[in-house]
């Protein structure tokens, strides 16, 4: 689901592997089906399948996917050119949704009705993608940690050998950076990079949910996580998980300031796409009070549409205040923030 730090700056080397690569996926659907819409996704939740049956119930559309990882899929399309069968691509950042920007992969849509449902921050400007659920980037303090409540107080000295956070490799922490980047400039994301990185408990290693347990086990105080990481842990059967959850407190960041960092799994019309009707309907559908409900019951996502309720764990957490800056810059600074997070030696 994410992209190493090391792969885009060899990107030049690694697409001809990558292509190898998905020439070993299965074949794809017929490229001019009717009735279909052709998925290209790098989700991999099994609870993505309840929403694409809702769909097809509601339509008759049958869903064709294909999942992998964003770069994978991108490479492919690319390769299979004008006969594709690919009609939507979706990414879980708006940092892979930006590399399919760049790479010429997706239609520039008009859709009235898209612009009413999805907020402008949460959508390309230039309707290249639209978001369809928000992760937030939240702190987790265990019992007796430092009271901190903002993204800048993960880099004061008082944090020293207390932080858990994952690789700079981490798309994740990537698109974090590049907000710090687009809301106080490049030399102070630089500075906030190196506090970081001193204030590191241990060198980072595996993904957002090893850093909570890491946090209730006392390995560090503080830990940084996407939300539904812990929202899952709370909601699922694993016991060890739900007693390490409930000994953290979840803390939406900066609600004093910016509100909390948010980025997006977002969807896309593909430039070839054969059944571009059908990518369109597929896409409201995932946008209708519906399909966001589904995603914030399945996945623990918040819903990107205004007003659908909440509940369960996701209730629980409470209302918080968001940072509004465009998705589309967190994809578009990438470059500056892999570059700021190298030389504080973040890695």
């Amino acid at each position: 689901m994410h992209r190493s730090r090391s792969a885009r700056w060899l990107a030049p080397v690694l697409v001809p592997l990558l292509a190898a690569a998905a020439a070993v996926l299965p074949a794809g659907p017929p490229a001019s089906a009717e009735g279909i819409v052709n998925l290209y996704t790098s989700r991999h939740y099994d609870s993505d399948e309840a929403l694409y049956e809702a769909f097809t119930k509601k339509t008759g559309i049958a869903v064709k996917t294909i999942e992998a990882d964003a770069d994978v899929l991108l490479a492919r399309i690319q390769r299979e050119g004008e006969l594709s069968p690919a009609d939507v691509f979706i990414a879980v950042d708006a940092g892979r949704l930006q590399l399919a920007v760049d790479r010429g992969v997706l239609e520039p849509v008009e859709s009235a009705a898209l612009e009413a449902r999805i907020p402008a921050n949460l959508r390309h400007p230039d309707g290249l993608w639209f978001g369809v659920s928000k992760r937030v980037r939240v702190i987790l303090r265990a019992p007796g940690a430092p009271a901190v409540a903002t993204y800048e107080g993960l880099a004061d000295p008082s944090l020293r050998g207390e932080l858990l956070i994952r690789s700079s490799g981490n798309v994740y922490n990537q698109s974090l950076v590049a907000s710090l980047i687009a809301n106080a400039g490049e030399d102070q994301a630089a500075t906030w990079c190196e506090g970081v990185v001193e204030n590191l408990a241990r060198t980072p290693q595996g993904g957002d949910r090893d850093q909570a347990r890491a946090a209730a086990a006392g390995e560090g105080s503080v830990a940084v996580a996407n939300h539904y990481y812990i929202a899952r842990m709370l909601a699922g059967d694993d016991a060890e998980d739900r007693a390490a959850a409930e000994k953290l407190t979840l803390v939406f960041p900066d609600q004093d300031g910016r509100g909390a960092h948010v980025n997006v799994s977002g969807a896309g019309v593909v430039a070839s796409a054969p059944n571009r009707d059908n990518a369109l309907a597929f896409i409201a559908f995932l946008v209708s009070d519906e399909g966001q409900r589904l995603y914030a019951l399945a996945n623990f996502e918040y819903p990107v549409v205004p007003g659908v309720g909440l509940t369960g764990v996701l209730e629980g957490f409470g209302g918080f205040k968001e940072d509004t800056l465009n998705a589309s810059e967190l994809g578009s600074l990438n470059r500056e923030a892999v570059k700021i997070m190298d030389r504080a030696g973040w890695r």
